[in-house]
């Protein structure tokens, strides 16, 4: 458990701005700051961060939240796990109590998973640097390919021994990790995402045996640096027979192959500073460029480009080269990618290395000068570089100028802006020599295809949805059911008492005015207390759980040194509390429309009790409405004794009423 002291020091040390930074590009936006949402798939740059108030907010999602809150929903990460991740980025030291078994279990499936998946790398990597067959076999393959000690430190490699007396399962369950976490298990909430790492195989007579062994290993590491997976190549000398070179971590709850890229934690800062990501195929090119002194480059670890990794190279730049192997299969790869990368909004550059080479290769033959200026001097926009690949053999051919005439259209067609759409189509008649009404006739038929394609797409949808509507609901995940819980707790009762609480959140620390003690001593009375004091002494409470503890909360910690309400409740531990801080943050409901121009925390005094006023008035007269239903009832009337108290209470609540109404003068009035 983490104490108070360092909790407060990690929330102190914790900048939004360089929080966000590390996974999304960000650009100045008058006072803020703004980029791509990774919490969606995000076009134009929805995602608002205010260094002022330290928090962020997307405003087409509505995801965001203080450094802790945004940590946990990238990262996937408990509240307890966010402050380690925050303290380790400052350097702050947090001393804590060895867990004990059950404490470690409550960390939950995902952070075991993490730990033992850490602990792999460690151990792969001690196999590779410290054993016998490590450095004859292992070693040798990664310098038989000219890689030095510091490339492979930097990606962390390592090997798994073809061994059955050192293996990492019997390694794994002598340090104490449990088999359940070794091994893949079926998750009934997610059946495809298995829970477990898939380190370990279950054999028919139960015994474990190794995934990787006999092979190099590449950690494989998530945005923010922790190991998700592994990836591992059986080396040359055990291909024979083997149909599977390459082998990933298993599907789990922690990592999928079609959304994370190899090398994007260690060329992250690399991308941002370039502005320009090169992407490429195998985990052997990416640390080739990285010792060539190229250090922005991505692979997709061999496989089909996926739309969720070209989300995550966007929210850092907009340019990509994509870099494939001189051969037949590389061509066909980036015919592939092209489309996709233009639909997701990027500015695609290629570059095809000469026949035979891929760019690990290509990296021997070339020095670091060399290798960078041919990166620089070769790439293309797709337009070109279709050109020049459409067939030069029979470039008169007519047959393959249609076909040509046709697949540029088809590219610049998914761009989805109009001004990048009509350039692409200049250059494409400067290029292809045709005229330019041509081009865009071909483009805007594309576009009607699309556009029908899409709609019939929806429409199976809409019917698929309607088939199914019988069925059970997917229960929500965390995050949205108390998204939903503080939302709809609220927004079910006065709406006054959504603002109470807003006031409560942004200033309930602040000064409203000042009350006399016993000793006729001035004493300062806060925002928070004010409404507290006020609805007690007409016995009135907020109706909505949420708010009330949020007011009880903020009274209990009014007096607390440095205590500040809205820093307090956007890095709430209590999620829903967390969700609904950031919703009635003040970049989302602007208080000016309500109470006028003049700032609200110059009129607190006048606006606060004339809003408590308001509430209460609003409670009583549905108390009144209560009271004349229930005197309306046959069984009331019948009994005197509780027919009288029920009339003496709906007098002295219309006593009340009438006071209130002349109390709250220039009421606030809702829109």
């Amino acid at each position: 458990m983490i104490d108070r002291i360092t909790v407060d020091k990690i929330l102190d040390a914790a900048n939004i701005v360089d929080v966000v930074s590390d996974f999304v590009t960000l650009k100045r936006a008058g006072a803020n700051l703004k980029g791509l949402c990774p919490f969606h798939d995000d076009r134009t740059p929805s995602f608002m961060v205010s260094p002022a108030r330290n928090y962020c907010k997307c405003f087409a999602c509505g995801e965001g939240g203080s450094p802790v809150g945004f940590i946990m929903k990238h990262e996937q990460l408990s509240y307890p796990d966010a402050l380690r991740y925050l303290a380790k980025k400052y350097g702050i030291k947090i001393e804590e109590k060895e867990l004990s078994q059950e404490e470690i279990q409550s960390r939950g499936d995902r952070e075991s998973m993490f730990i033992l998946n850490e602990w792999a790398r460690d151990w792969f990597k001690k196999q590779l640097w410290e054993t016998q067959d490590g450095r004859a076999i292992g070693l040798a393959y990664f310098r038989g390919r000219g890689f030095r000690d510091d490339i492979l430190e930097k990606f962390q490699v390592g090997y798994s021994p073809n061994s059955k007396e050192q293996t990492l399962s019997a390694a794994a369950l002598k340090e104490g990790y449990q088999e359940r976490y070794l091994v893949n298990n079926q998750n009934e909430m997610e059946p495809r995402l298995s829970i477990g790492t898939g380190l370990s195989l279950k054999r028919e007579d139960g015994k474990l045996r190794d995934r990787f062994f006999g092979r190099v290993i590449w950690p494989i590491f998530t945005a923010s640096g922790r190991v998700a997976g592994f990836g591992g190549r059986v080396l040359d000398a055990a291909t024979k027979g083997v149909s599977v070179k390459y082998m990933n971590s298993p599907e789990s709850i922690i990592y999928s192959k079609r959304k994370e890229l190899f090398g994007f934690f260690q060329a992250r800062q690399a991308i941002r500073k370039a502005d320009l990501c090169y992407l490429v195929e195998g985990y052997t090119d990416v640390m080739a460029m990285h010792q060539q002194g190229i250090e922005n480059v991505v692979s997709s670890s061999g496989t089909a480009l996926t739309t969720d990794q070209i989300h995550l190279i966007h929210r850092i730049t907009e340019n990509i080269t994509v870099i494939f192997d001189g051969d037949d299969a590389g061509i066909h790869a980036s015919e592939r990618g092209i489309d996709m990368l233009l639909a997701e909004g990027m500015n695609v550059k290629l570059l095809l290395l000469p026949d035979g080479d891929d760019p690990d290769s290509f990296a021997r033959k070339h020095s670091a000068t060399e290798y960078q200026q041919y990166l620089k001097d070769n790439q293309v926009d797709f337009i070109t570089y279709k050109a020049s690949h459409a067939g030069d053999a029979k470039k008169d051919d007519p047959d393959v100028q249609e076909r040509l005439i046709h697949n540029v259209a088809e590219s610049i067609a998914v761009i989805p802006d109009e001004i990048k759409r009509t350039i692409y189509i200049r250059h494409a008649a400067q290029q292809l020599q045709m005229p330019e009404r041509l081009i865009t006739g071909a483009v805007n038929a594309q576009r009607a295809k699309l556009y029908a394609e899409k709609q019939k797409e929806l429409e199976r949808e809409q019917r698929q949805a309607e088939t199914t509507s019988g069925q059970p609901e997917q229960p929500l995940s965390t995050s949205e059911r108390a998204e939903v819980e503080s939302d709809a707790s609220i927004s079910k009762t006065d709406p006054r008492e959504r603002i109470i609480v807003q006031m409560i959140i942004r200033h309930g620390e602040k000064v409203m005015c000042y009350t006399e003690d016993e000793n006729g001593q001035d004493i300062p009375l806060s925002v928070a207390e004010y409404i507290s004091y006020s609805l007690r002494d007409d016995d009135i409470q907020l109706q909505s759980p949420i708010s009330r503890e949020i007011l009880q909360e903020a009274v209990e910690n009014i007096h607390t040194p440095n205590f500040h309400a809205e820093q307090h409740f956007i890095n709430h531990p209590d999620q829903a509390i967390r969700t609904l801080a950031l919703q009635l943050g003040p970049e989302s409901v602007e208080l000016s429309n309500i109470f006028g121009e003049q700032p609200v925390d110059e009129r607190l005094d006048e606006i606060i009790p004339n809003l408590i006023a308001s509430y209460k008035l609003s409670i009583i007269q549905n108390d009144l409405k209560k009271i004349i239903e229930q005197m309306k009832r046959p069984d009331i009337k019948s009994d005197k004794e509780k027919y009288r108290q029920l009339m003496t209470e709906f007098s002295q609540k219309s006593l009340l009423v009438k006071e209130l109404a002349k109390e709250c003068g220039d009421r606030v009035v809702l829109k």
